[in-house]
């Protein structure tokens, strides 16, 4: 037990650090997007344009490829061998490429229509504007399904490193393009260059394909017994990863009647400096998971496959606990440092730091919800997550409704924020109505640990971050009031943690004496 625990640990660790620099790389990139172009026409019509086809990928393959193909490949792999799992994954590329391919199509002629379903507050130059750029951005949907499927391949065959990274290449060429040509070519040329970086992730796995002995070649007979079994967990799996996507649409929906067209942008900013510090955690565990857990259910190692859920889920929250209260206390100073100077102005600052606030709020649910789900995903019962995903999507609509009239933005990050939790708190009721014990005494009793831990953290960070408050000016003073109250709370919460006993300190204690040892 100890030694599976110790695998994925380092597994997990070596991709979160790969995540991270991808992530890192990612708040460059959106910091100097906001720096150009701050909040208006441009950078509103931008972000929506560059989310709409993200949509459209997250609602028809996503599921298909994170919850469908790994489990079909895994079982080619130890059934019928690598030869056979090779063929079924040509064909799955095919038709992926095929669908994406006629979406992309779909997409640049609707482009219009689906600009006004999603930012129908927007004046009629940001429509005009909005609908062009959509149209250059709608084949990153032909890109983003052949890569994901090459991540899918290569997360079956135990290769996650080369997967974390492709981040990285896309969100350097991005960046690349802002310190070179973005004075040049404009929003435009920024939509072009986006479209060239996602195609860059998916041409940066082919070496580490060919390493695996991976070659294209589809079965004769396209729609083969792993293509149905595709198509029967699909629908399920599908609609149950509608969640996330659709509350984009209705986040942004409400979101381009605030502040001009502003709310909109502002958001999905904070969204997306909340998914890249969740992203970088959660992520790279339940990437190294999913696989694992595919061929647990598929050797029937029932009390291996549990074991694994709770460490993963016990980890995850150890980890997730203190992110949040941090994340809370930093917001200001986080948001100002990041995003803030040159076109994105000091009321920027203020409103998209109140939004990154209470979204943040939602992150032990959005942990919860992805490793849960995957678990349900790699036993092939779709239906639970996709309960889940209605209850989320309409407690989203409702809170929407309800809280964006008297509240604003602060409203839709409300509502996000619910909407994950909610998600979360099905999937747990219902593995609690399986008799699954994994959420047992001794769990919860940990998960009070952590909850002390992390307040007592928060109030060390926020007393931090009232001292070293003007003490220095400009940038330097921007990254010491990040810097120190995230030291600070760090070096509490990890002393709190080891006094409480829990766990993951003792592990991580036992790793570092090993290497000391050697």
């Amino acid at each position: 037990m100890e030694e599976r625990q110790s695998s994925s640990v380092r597994a997990v660790s070596l991709v979160m650090v790969i995540t991270l620099l991808g992530k890192v790389l990612g708040l460059l990139r959106d910091r100097l997007l906001t720096t150009s172009y701050g909040l208006g026409m441009e950078s509103n019509a931008f972000l929506l344009a560059s989310r709409i086809p993200r949509v459209f990928f997250d609602v028809i393959f996503a599921s298909a490829i994170a919850a469908c193909f790994i489990p079909v490949f895994t079982r080619y792999l130890s059934r019928q061998g690598r030869r056979a799992a090779i063929n079924f994954s040509g064909n799955f590329l095919t038709v992926v490429a095929l669908v994406t391919l006629s979406l992309s199509g779909v997409g640049m002629l609707l482009a219009r229509p689906l600009v006004l379903l999603m930012g129908d507050g927007f004046d009629p130059a940001t429509v005009e504007l909005c609908t062009h750029l959509t149209r250059i951005l709608f084949p990153t949907v032909f890109c983003t399904g052949v890569a994901f499927t090459f991540v899918g391949l290569l997360q079956s065959l135990d290769e996650f490193n080369i997967p974390a990274l492709i981040s990285s290449v896309s969100n350097g060429f991005i960046i690349l393009y802002f310190l070179t040509l973005n004075d040049r070519f404009g929003i435009y040329g920024l939509a072009a260059a986006y479209l060239i970086a996602w195609a860059l992730q998916a041409l940066v796995q082919l070496p580490a394909l060919k390493r695996k002995g991976w070659y294209y070649l589809p079965d004769p007979r396209p729609w083969t017994q792993g293509m149905r079994e595709v198509l029967v967990l699909v629908l399920p799996a599908m609609v149950s990863t509608w969640a996330q996507p659709i509350n984009l649409v209705i986040n942004a929906r409400f979101g381009s009647h605030l502040l001009g067209g502003d709310g909109a942008s502002i958001i999905d900013l904070a969204n997306n400096l909340y998914l890249i510090v969740a992203g970088v955690f959660v992520l790279s565990i339940t990437n190294v998971i999913f696989p694992r857990l595919s061929r647990l259910e598929e050797a029937a190692d029932q009390t291996a496959f549990r074991d694994t859920l709770r460490t993963t889920l016990h980890g995850c929250l150890f980890f997730v606990g203190p992110m949040t209260a941090g994340l809370m206390v930093i917001s200001r100073p986080l948001i100002d440092l990041i995003y803030g100077g040159g076109a994105f102005d000091s009321q920027s600052v203020d409103v998209t730091a109140r939004a990154l606030f209470f979204v943040s709020l939602g992150m032990a649910g959005y942990g919860v919800q992805n490793i849960l789900s995957r678990a349900y995903f790699a036993r092939h019962k779709g239906g639970v997550p996709l309960a889940a995903s209605c209850a989320s999507v309409a407690v989203n609509l409702a809170a929407c409704m309800a809280l964006t009239g008297p509240l604003g933005v602060t409203g839709l990050a409300l509502a996000s924020a619910l909407a994950s939790t909610v998600n979360a708190l099905v999937l747990l009721a219902f593995l609690r109505r399986e008799g699954a014990p994994v959420l047992d005494r001794a769990f919860l009793l940990d998960m009070g640990k952590v909850a002390l831990a992390s307040l007592l953290m928060a109030a060390a960070a926020w007393g931090t971050l009232q001292g070293v408050s003007g003490l220095l000016d400009g940038a330097a003073g921007k990254l010491l009031r990040v810097a120190a109250p995230t030291l600070a709370g760090v070096a509490v919460y990890f002393v709190l943690a080891a006094l409480l006993r829990l766990p993951e300190l003792r592990l991580m204690w036992n790793k570092l004496r090993e290497r000391g040892a050697d």
